[in-house]
C-alpha cells in the first residue's frame, strides 16, 4: 500500500508565494517519477511539473519561471515551491509517483489566489 501525503496549500495573494510538499510511504522499491497536478473548477486535471528519477525535470508553459519542482530521495518527497501566483492558478493539486508501472496519487491541497 502507497500513501501520499500532502501539505502547503492554502490562500495567498496575488503575486505571493507558497510552497507545496508531498511525502510518499508504503511498500516500494523506488519512485520513478514524482509529479504535481492540479484541477481547477470545471476543468480538467492537468500536469503542473514533474521530476523523472535522474533529476530532469518538466512544466506546463504556463508555470515556467514561476514554479520549480525538486525531490528529496531519501524522505520519497518532493516539493513544489510556487512564486508569482496568479489567481489563474487556484485549482487542488495533486502529488503523483510513479512506481514501477503504477500511479499513485494524493488527496489533494487547494490553492486560492486572490486578486
Amino acid at each position: 500500500q502507497v500513501q501520499l501525503v500532502e501539505s502547503g496549500g492554502g490562500l495567498v495573494q496575488a503575486g505571493g508565494s507558497l510552497r507545496l510538499s508531498c511525502a510518499a510511504s508504503g511498500s516500494f522499491s523506488s519512485i520513478n517519477t514524482m509529479g504535481w497536478y492540479r484541477q481547477a473548477p470545471g476543468k480538467q486535471r492537468e500536469l503542473v511539473a514533474r521530476i523523472f528519477s535522474g533529476g530532469i525535470t518538466s512544466y506546463a508553459d504556463s508555470v515556467k519561471g514561476r514554479f520549480t519542482i525538486s525531490r528529496i530521495n531519501a524522505r520519497n518527497a518532493v516539493n513544489l515551491q510556487m512564486n508569482s501566483l496568479k489567481p489563474e492558478d487556484t485549482a487542488v493539486y495533486y502529488c503523483n509517483i510513479l512506481v514501477a508501472t503504477m500511479n499513485y496519487w494524493g488527496k489533494g491541497t487547494l490553492v486560492t489566489v486572490s486578486s
